[in-house]
């Protein structure tokens, strides 16, 4: 039976639009049958390769920034990977990697890192970073299953990385740092002359492990490479982090038609301040790479330790500037309460200050119409809940 094939892949992100990963030389010479020469993989700043017997998959190397190379598919020793080890020892959770530092895949990391490469209608880059925290074959794996012989041109490079230690598998997106245990990135050969692509991320709990070999006859992707992927969504497992901003969902989808990452819900959100500690839910949550905008969707609610409520079909949410934006959509009006105080816009937004919770109401054409509404000894008075239509 022919060993399924699995390329080692890392990324060197250029300037050119739509870059591929570079190819990472990690084994020996591919005999002419195409039969695929076992080799335990290891990072290059360890030990050199030791051949093993018979397993269908490999683990891929760290990222690296050198040229491709003729280098044949490469297996390692299958591990299980369903249950983490406590004398692991993974990264902080909250601790940024070498490569959310550099913005990109750094060579010669010792965590695993894959990138998409989105060309934006601005005609700038943005990247979105895969990145398994941990190092240890005993917590996950990283591996990405190339075309087999036989494969139609432009068959795409599936990778999987999974971690059960509690740095888990990050995706970094626009301002948002996603934290989950198993991700599968699917990305095309890049055109003539590119270095990388854009492609599609699924990601949510799950766990995967390698085959001791791959079931005969197996037409599914992974499984003909040697790999098992079992995804398994659940509510409050995808972490998501934007600033002071925690959320948490059950599942990310990322795709390149659109440029938009979706994660689903139900949303459930806390931000710590200082003056006006928050909370919150939605839908869903909707980052738009392109815009670099991060949007909850879908009945949201931001409540204030104040004592102020505010609901909309859908919010803005910038952490970093401290502001959300509640827009009026379809039909839906935006509202903001505390105690009696009302207020309610049919068309525009109400920009919402993070930090202290004080709301404005500003109009489609961007004019200011109303005034703020103070918390805290010095509010407004009360007053009857109030319509407020956005004027030119």
């Amino acid at each position: 039976m022919k060993r399924p094939a699995v390329l080692a892949l890392t990324l060197t992100l250029g300037a050119a639009p739509l870059l591929w990963p570079v190819l990472a030389q990690t084994s020996p010479g591919q005999s002419g049958s195409g039969q695929a020469t076992p080799a335990q993989i290891v990072p290059a700043q360890v030990t050199p390769a030791q051949t093993v017997p018979g397993p269908a998959a490999a683990p891929a190397a760290p990222a690296q920034d050198t040229p491709p190379a003729e280098a044949p598919p490469t297996q390692t020793a299958p591990a299980d990977q369903t249950a983490p080890t406590p004398e692991a020892a993974p990264v902080a959770t909250d601790a940024p990697t070498e490569h959310e530092r550099a913005g990109r895949c750094v060579e010669g990391s010792e965590q695993s890192c894959l990138a998409l490469v989105r060309q934006g209608q601005d005609g700038q880059e943005r990247r979105i970073l895969v990145i398994r925290t941990g190092t240890s074959d005993e917590t996950g794996i990283y591996t990405v299953c190339g075309p087999r012989d036989g494969d139609p041109e432009g068959t795409p490079n599936i990778g999987v990385f999974s971690e059960t230690g509690a740095g888990g598998v990050r995706v970094v997106i626009d301002k948002n740092v996603v934290r989950v245990p198993l991700a599968i990135v699917t990305n095309k050969p890049p055109a003539e002359g590119q270095e990388g692509s854009d492609g599609r991320v699924e990601a949510s709990a799950g766990t995967a492990r390698f085959l001791d070999a791959a079931p005969e006859g197996s037409t599914d992707r992974l499984g003909a490479c040697g790999v098992e992927a079992q995804p398994k969504p659940a509510p409050d497992t995808v972490f998501v982090t934007q600033g002071k901003t925690s959320l948490r969902g059950q599942s990310l989808v990322y795709d390149e038609t659109d440029g938009v990452a979706r994660i689903d819900g139900p949303i459930t959100f806390t931000r710590d301040n200082a003056e006006q500690p928050l909370s919150g839910s939605s839908e869903r949550i909707e980052v738009d790479v392109d815009a670099e905008r991060t949007l909850l969707v879908g009945k949201v609610e931001l409540r204030s330790e104040g004592g102020r409520v505010s609901r909309a079909p859908r919010v803005e949410y910038d952490d970093a500037a401290n502001t959300a934006r509640l827009y009026a959509t379809g039909g839906e009006a935006a509202e903001s309460t505390k105690g009696t105080d009302v207020l309610r816009v049919t068309n525009g937004y109400i920009l919402y200050n993070l930090d202290s919770s004080d709301v404005v109401v500003i109009s489609d054409e961007g004019n200011k119409i109303s005034g703020e509404f103070q918390d805290g000894d010095g509010a407004a008075p009360t007053t009857p809940p109030q319509t407020v239509p956005a004027q030119p």
